[in-house]
């Protein structure tokens, strides 16, 4: 079993930045690979950022070149968000795949099936 639990979800002016972060604990959860998505209101929830253990990162392209997944010593995985904009603001959400991942492809970390555990939610609101 995998628990992953986000924070840093806030209110952000258009421009600004905020960094989410991810603790994930239980059973070997440094190898598993890591994924963020975000769910907007009335709209599905969608892929953002993954990160296969050996370090390899995925974005999607709505936010490639703004956001950065990273994960420090202790395991901790991180989502920093730079440049928001009022289309980002969704619930951000943390997930590990049900498998350890070392490698992995973008199809697979960005397919919500991959995941066994998830967090529950930070909010992220950007202002225009």
């Amino acid at each position: 079993q995998v628990q992953v639990a986000e924070s840093g979800g806030g209110l952000v002016q258009a421009g600004g930045s905020l960094r989410l972060s991810c603790v994930v604990s239980g059973r070997t959860p440094r190898d598993r690979a890591m994924g963020w998505f975000r769910q907007a209101p009335g709209k599905e929830r969608e892929f953002v950022a993954g990160m296969e253990r050996s370090g390899g990162q995925y974005y999607a392209d709505s936010v490639k070149g703004r956001f950065t997944i990273s994960r420090d010593s202790a395991g901790t995985v991180s989502l920093q968000m730079n440049s928001l904009k009022p289309d980002d603001t969704a619930v951000y959400y943390c997930a590990a795949t049900h498998r350890i991942a070392y490698f992995a492809s973008f199809d697979y970390l960005a397919d919500q099936k991959s995941y066994s555990a998830w967090g529950q939610g930070t909010q992220v609101t950007v202002s225009s």
